[in-house]
């Protein structure tokens, strides 16, 4: 009896090794890239924190819109814009636009708080719906890389708060603005209008 355990326990060691051997030179397999990924432009491959919860965001899902890029701040001169952009953000949501705001504090110190309170002062001052994310840099080497990569395709960076670039649906940058072109500026609207046709 004891023999026939012994040899049973010799058994199942020597398959245990066996299988963990095979294991261990079976290739690791190698995560495909997802769908959403491969139809994603390059200039979309970011991950940012969405402001009011910084939950990480994946500016992919944003892929296939017309995508307008601001950099924001709460104690500006074109502060204000919030509204105006908002009202463009309510205005075409439906037809494939999708405004992104990203605070900075890098012109001024305009955007000292928290993100709960750039969240709060933006909801509550302006109504803001359209996707914000956490405090960034967009301006001089220390740029995020989505700011490095609209830099790179348009040779123009921020110079102050509220600089816009314009995507179309594959990711192509289409025009960079000055913040001075508000909103509803008619060079601007017409560029989102040829955009989302």
């Amino acid at each position: 009896m004891k023999s026939r355990a012994f040899a049973a326990s010799v058994f199942l060691g020597w398959v245990a090794a066996g299988s963990f051997a095979l294991a261990a030179q079976a290739p690791t397999p190698v995560a495909a890239p997802s769908a959403a990924t491969r139809s994603c432009p390059t200039i979309l491959q970011h991950r940012f924190l969405r402001l009011q919860d910084e939950t990480p965001q994946d500016l992919c899902q944003f892929a296939g819109k017309v995508v307008l890029v601001v950099n924001t701040a709460s104690f500006c001169g074109f502060t204000s814009q919030y509204e105006g952009l908002e009202a463009l953000y309510a205005k075409y949501q439906r037809r494939g636009l999708v405004v992104l705001g990203f605070p900075s504090n890098d012109f001024g110190k305009q955007e000292p708080g928290s993100s709960k309170e750039i969240a709060d002062f933006c909801f509550n001052t302006y109504g803001v719906k359209f996707p914000m994310f956490a405090k960034t840099v967009v301006a001089g080497d220390a740029r995020n890389p989505f700011y490095a990569a609209l830099f790179k395709a348009t040779g123009q960076a921020p110079k102050w708060n509220f600089h816009k670039y314009l995507l179309d649906r594959n990711g192509k940058v289409l025009g960079s603005y000055a913040s001075e072109l508000t909103p509803d500026n008619a060079t601007l609207l017409a560029a989102i209008e040829q955009a989302l046709h």
